[in-house]
């Protein structure tokens, strides 16, 4: 099979390897899409994404779905031929983490692309039958691939406790910024702020649920009073902003990946009682991402401003820098 491989920072292979062999409890994907994530992009251009480090040949990609040709032992053969949506995650079964139900916590997690885990930029790929969920044919490939970004979104919103009539606040209008406000409209929120320096991005934000569009570097935010803010950028000033728009007793998620440390108002979240968490990844939103583009009410299709092959993965990597982009796929099959 050929295979996308990151060969050191820069520098995108394509290497012919063997098709691995599913294991017990396993299935074979080959590979019909993948999206490109943000910590691709910087694994292809830093070599590392905070402390993990690729310091040998990876595979990147870990949005992605593809069709079961072949099973493991213990996985019936009626598998074969379903079309899949990939979690791109091997948890540890008897982690006290994964056994509490907090899966993507384990901390002898093997996610894809992850060093020293290969990803998905490949012909095919295996993984566990349980992490494999079927679609229908009312979910493009594209779609399936991207229930993986949506999931983040899903875990965000949860955290957040968006319901019929809140108020919430993003930060950031990429790819995962775009997932929330769909997420958020989805779950009912019914004032969607979006705010994001870029005025192509904020455009973008009008078009998949946001409200209220804000340029952070203009319009005063601190004072909105929303129920929840979901930080999607990674930004220290975002970050700040945002935690001063948020109601007494509200909630403050950090989803975005950004400074190692950051100076946070303490003050502000001691004397509102702010309740403040992070999300990592995911767990158990598979489901639920499924259902949501099922019925039409995430459109993540409209998301894909490119497509390239697996022999442009480089070009793919970069396709974050070109104006008005929002999310790049690889068409592998």
């Amino acid at each position: 099979m050929r295979v996308a491989v990151l060969a050191e920072p820069g520098r995108i292979e394509i290497e012919r390897r063997p098709v691995p062999e599913p294991a017990h409890g396993d299935v074979l994907i080959k590979v019909s899409t993948v999206g490109v994530c943000g910590s691709d992009t910087h694994y292809y251009r830093h070599g590392r994404v905070g402390s993990f480090v690729a310091d040998a040949p990876l595979v990147l990609g870990h949005e992605a779905a593809g069709t079961i040709v072949a099973v493991g032992d213990g996985v019936l053969d009626s598998r074969v031929g379903q079309r899949v949506s990939i979690e791109p995650q091997r948890p540890d079964p008897n982690s006290a983490e994964t056994l509490s139900g907090h899966y993507n916590l384990c901390p002898h997690m093997r996610f894809y692309g992850t060093p020293p885990v290969d990803g998905a930029f490949s012909e095919y790929v295996t993984i566990g039958a349980a992490f494999a969920h079927a679609v229908s044919d009312a979910v493009s490939d594209e779609a399936a691939a991207l229930c993986e970004p949506l999931s983040v979104a899903i875990a965000a919103t949860r955290k957040a406790g968006l319901d019929g009539g809140s108020r919430v606040l993003i930060a950031g209008a990429g790819p995962i910024g775009i997932a929330l406000a769909q997420v958020a409209r989805a779950y009912g929120a019914t004032d969607i702020f979006v705010s994001d320096p870029d005025g192509s991005r904020r455009a973008q934000a009008l078009n998949f649920g946001a409200t209220t569009v804000l340029d952070p570097t203009a319009d005063p935010i601190g004072n909105l009073g929303v129920d929840a803010f979901i930080d999607a950028s990674g930004a220290p000033s975002a970050v700040n902003q945002g935690i001063r728009a948020v109601r007494p007793a509200g909630k403050v998620v950090l989803v975005g990946s950004g400074a190692e440390s950051m100076d946070l108002p303490t003050q502000v979240i001691q004397n509102r009682e702010l309740l403040l968490t992070g999300v990592f990844r995911y767990a158990n939103s598979w489901p639920s991402a499924i259902a949501l583009v099922e019925s039409g009410r995430v459109d993540l299709d409209a998301m894909v401003t490119a497509r390239f092959t697996l022999d442009d993965v480089a070009k793919a990597l970069d396709h974050d820098r070109t104006p008005g982009s929002v999310k790049a796929v690889v068409t592998v099959s």
